[in-house]
């Protein structure tokens, strides 16, 4: 490689990386329901909605349900104080396969591994970080079955195992 190719390769490269870092991000510890930390959510801000990483452990091995929930606060052991899904407004209901519409609190589902761990990166276009840090803020909460991304209201993906407040 030619030390200009080089030089410009390393240019873009650091350019790259700086924009990355740029990028107003939060990151929230995600909690299960005796109040111990089992992971983190890393969200970033990106052009037209958001990126989330998500890192969990201790979760029981399959499909998970994952999604944007009201309020950041995750101080009742089954996280029912996160309120609902984010919504979005207008005439919108539950689930990425629905034909109707998607309340912007709709996630694909997460996969935990045999040893318990789940780990994925997820870009929403339906909500922004901003509208997830809102007055009252957000959570992302896991569910401890697959959503089914049509079934009202949260895709028959049963209890909350785990939770993340967005400040």
């Amino acid at each position: 490689m030619s030390p200009r190719l080089l030089a410009l390769t390393a240019a873009a490269a650091l350019c790259a990386s700086s924009a990355t870092a740029q990028a107003p991000q939060t990151v929230a510890e995600l909690m299960n329901g005796t109040g111990q930390a089992i992971g983190k959510v890393t969200l970033v801000e990106a052009p037209k909605g958001v990126l989330l990483k998500v890192e969990a452990k201790g979760l029981t091995p399959g499909w998970h349900g994952l999604h944007l929930h009201e309020k950041a606060d995750c101080s009742k052991a089954d996280f029912t104080s996160a309120g609902g899904h984010t919504h979005g407004g207008g005439d919108r209901v539950h689930g990425l396969l629905n034909p109707k519409a998607n309340e912007t609190g709709d996630l694909p589902n997460l996969y935990v591994a045999a040893d318990g761990t789940g780990v994925t990166e997820i870009y929403s276009s339906l909500t922004t970080l901003a509208a997830l840090k809102d007055a009252d803020g957000s959570s992302v909460v896991i569910h401890a079955g697959a959503d089914d991304h049509q079934t009202q209201p949260i895709g028959g993906a049963g209890a909350r195992v785990g939770c993340a407040e967005i400040k």
